[in-house]
């Protein structure tokens, strides 16, 4: 099976030893910033918040019940055949990188399963703990939010029993995703929402305002300011809306008279649509998620984000009682 460039090089240089991973930092990291999380959670089996840390110690302690966990219990680090820097580590290159999951296993010289259940673990605890990072870190967001929509294939029946064979899933008899192209009904809208710095992705079957553009409208208004314009191309799905809107109509001009343009929306599809193939097809739950998270990801990075945030998002996500 041939190799994307950049992963092949980068693990060449891996073997060479010109690059050497050392996720001991991350551990230490990921560490210090648990701690802190538990210092003002509840004891997970009494209730009691009198949860005490030390420095030279990877464990807490409830001075109620004595209930005395490792500082990952709870989160995606825990029990893991990946050190917590490592499993910090897969989830970025996977979410802010070209590589595939199967190239992030080579490179760290893990299974595929342990790389992906470890990934998706964090990706959802991830989503979770999104917003509440977002809202202490984010300053305030207004302005107009740019919608738009564009199609993408799923692999709509990947993971299901029995799966289609090859010939029913509108490529070639012979095995493999890369020969697949997918036909009728194997259609993703995505739906995204641009906002000053914030980027929210949605994925979803079909095309209307109901079901696909007002929960990605709410959830940009939940993570900013109330909103107070909309912009749009003229799809009939987004005369719908309740909102102060306003139209550009691309058969006419990208950029209105008035200013009215969706172009951030539009670079954010040319930025995640490479970032999608190289899954080689995702199911629609997946392409969901992944969509989901790439947005996530986006925004951290134009908000100048950290690494600490992500690992807060995962924090928030595991210690809901701690915010």
């Amino acid at each position: 099976m041939s190799q994307p460039a950049f992963g092949k090089m980068l693990q060449q240089l891996v073997d060479l030893g010109v690059i050497e991973l050392q996720t001991k930092p991350l551990d230490d990291q990921i560490e210090r910033r648990l701690k802190k999380f538990w210092e003002q959670a509840p004891c997970p089996e009494c209730g009691d918040p009198s949860i005490q840390t030390w420095p030279s110690s990877n464990r807490v302690i409830c001075r109620s019940c004595g209930f005395k966990p490792v500082c990952t219990y709870g989160t995606p680090f825990h029990e893991k055949h990946l050190t917590t820097g490592e499993v910090l580590l897969a989830f970025i290159l996977y979410a802010d990188t070209l590589l595939s999951i199967s190239k992030i296993a080579t490179l760290l010289d893990r299974a595929y399963k342990t790389v992906y259940y470890a990934i998706r673990e964090v990706e959802a605890a991830v989503q979770r703990g999104f917003p509440v990072v977002w809202n202490q870190f984010q300053q305030e967001i207004d302005g107009p939010v740019q919608i738009d929509e564009s199609s993408s294939v799923c692999s709509g029946y990947k993971g299901q029993d029995p799966p289609r064979d090859s010939r029913h899933r509108g490529g070639s008899s012979r095995s493999g995703r890369s020969r697949w192209r997918g036909r009728h009904g194997d259609q993703i809208t995505l739906v995204a929402a641009c906002r000053d710095v914030l980027r929210v992705v949605h994925g979803q079957l079909g095309i209307s305002y109901e079901t696909d553009l007002d929960p990605v409208i709410q959830e940009a208004e939940d993570l900013s300011q109330p909103l107070g314009e909309v912009w749009t191309d003229g799809l009939q799905a987004y005369r719908q809306m309740e909102y102060t809107h306003q139209i550009v109509v691309h058969d006419e001009t990208y950029v209105s008279p008035d200013g009215v343009h969706i172009n951030q929306v539009e670079c954010l599809f040319s930025l995640i649509k490479p970032w999608l193939r190289k899954f080689r097809g995702l199911s629609k739950h997946g392409l969901e998620q992944a969509a989901h998270t790439f947005g996530i990801i986006r925004s951290l990075n134009l908000a100048g984000a950290s690494l600490v945030s992500v690992i807060d998002c995962l924090a928030m996500g595991a210690f809901p009682s701690s915010t």
